[in-house]
């Protein structure tokens, strides 16, 4: 059965939003302050089609930033962070929210400029609650210290990967680098009081890039 006209529209239009998408990804990831005009010219449409999509940048940027956390989600989902030791579980929740966070680069330094911090709270809510609930079950085990509330924990994490993903943009972090001293830094933190901070960073973010 030949498509109608409005299918046929609806399938282009669906087409020029993941162009859109995908190439907002691609040049935020290198410019953070990259403009609607090159995210179209990058995308092959005209300003007038992005904007028919995204009523101005910042709409486009939380589209962008919503897709790069359902990245986040899927792959926090396969680090399976209720199974195994709780730090080896901490060590996937790094490596999971590091890739998804290095590959769109500068994407994160763009959010940060442009978006309201009440949004980005709102667009992490997913991956932080599951980073909180591995804190508290590392806590209620005794493997991570419970004089620090697990939410704090959280916010820990989140600001040094970020500020890891900023250094690396800025040229003071090797990416390669960054996965093993995020680790080794909330090791550091949730390790209880006299107990040796584990020894396995390098092993657990092996390979990682």
């Amino acid at each position: 059965m030949a498509e109608t006209p409005t299918r046929t529209q609806r399938a282009d239009a669906r087409r020029n939003v993941e162009a859109i998408l995908d190439a907002a990804v691609r040049v935020l990831a290198r410019d953070p302050d990259a403009s609607v005009a090159v995210i179209a010219r990058e995308a092959g449409v005209g300003r007038v089609t992005l904007y028919g999509h995204f009523q101005n940048r910042v709409a486009l940027l939380s589209a962008v930033v919503d897709r790069a956390l359902n990245e986040t989600t899927a792959a926090i989902t396969e680090a399976r962070l209720d199974e195994g030791e709780p730090f080896d579980a901490l060590a996937r929740l790094v490596v999971a929210t590091w890739s998804v966070t290095h590959r769109h680069g500068a994407l994160v330094v763009a959010a940060q400029r442009s978006l309201p911090q009440d949004a980005l709270t709102s667009a992490h809510a997913a991956p932080m609650a599951a980073a909180e609930t591995l804190f508290e079950r590392g806590q209620r085990s005794g493997a991570f210290r419970d004089d620090i509330a697990a939410a704090w924990l959280v916010t820990l994490l989140h600001n040094v990967t970020h500020g890891a993903s900023t250094a690396v943009h800025d040229g003071r972090l090797d990416a390669v680098e960054a996965p093993r001293l995020i680790l080794a830094t909330m090791a550091g933190t949730v390790t209880p009081p006299g107990t040796p901070v584990p020894t396995a960073v390098d092993q657990a973010v092996g390979g990682v890039s």
